[in-house]
């Protein structure tokens, strides 16, 4: 199961922590702020994400990921809403797995694709924490398919190391597929297949639990991961109300 953390700095309009799969992220949003007149947009506010990785200084690798999450965050903000402002979303890489360089046996930009879930979750968290007005919500999930031709969620190390292909999807509040990111041999088919139980995963259809009998995976990550949005939100507005109630 994912730990989720809202609000964890307080210098930030917005903040999140989120951990899952040997990835902890924090993320921080700050905006609508003034924006640089070489970047301001005439009629929408501009969208900048900034990544960190664990250790080092960042490279090619962190810049791919930063204009998938910008790209992605852009569909999510009512960016309308505030026309030449500026909203920054800074995200920092705590910890990976320990192993994580074993990825390097797929396709160099693979090893890219573990990490995006955890980026895209903590900076919807982060974004839910503020008072930045959006047009949906999005949750991701990261599928691989083995060498049987199963379907794995949220794959360790070693199970990427042996897999066929993985798969980054990530879904909105609506159903809709927002980001999708493949690396390996695959057929249509059976990206299909991958599609269909992400969304499954991600969104929930009818017939969930029939549906989900062939995947791969933990009892306790068949819950729809949009829950985890609401559980997170749900606990942090619990947590703003206690006063009210210790005054009652």
């Amino acid at each position: 199961m994912a730990d989720t953390t809202l609000l964890p700095l307080h210098r930030a309009d917005g903040s999140a922590t989120y951990s899952k799969n040997g990835y902890s992220v924090v993320a921080a949003v700050n905006g609508p702020i003034e924006v640089q007149r070489r970047d301001e947009l005439p009629e929408e506010a501009a969208v900048d994400v900034v990544l960190r990785p664990a250790a080092g200084v960042g490279g090619l690798r962190e810049r791919h990921l930063e204009s998938v999450v910008q790209h992605t965050l852009r569909h999510v903000i009512l960016v309308s809403a505030h026309p030449r402002t500026l909203i920054q979303c800074t995200l920092q890489i705590v910890t990976g797995p320990e192993d994580d360089s074993v990825t390097c046996s797929l396709p160099q930009a693979a090893s890219d694709l573990p990490v995006l879930p955890a980026l895209l979750q903590a900076s919807i968290l982060a974004l839910l924490s503020t008072s930045i007005p959006l047009s949906m919500t999005l949750t991701a999930a990261f599928v691989a398919v083995n060498s049987k031709d199963t379907l794995v969620l949220d794959p360790s190390v070693q199970q990427i190391k042996r897999a066929s292909s993985i798969h980054l999807l990530a879904f909105s509040s609506r159903g809709d597929l927002l980001v999708v990111e493949s690396e390996g041999d695959f057929t249509i088919d059976k990206w299909e297949e991958v599609h269909q139980k992400a969304k499954l995963i991600c969104h929930g259809e009818e017939g969930d639990e029939s549906e989900s009998e062939d995947v791969s995976m933990k009892s306790d990550d068949i819950s729809k991961l949009e829950n985890v949005l609401k559980d997170a939100v749900e606990r942090q507005i619990a947590k703003e109300q206690r006063w009210n109630q210790t005054i009652g």
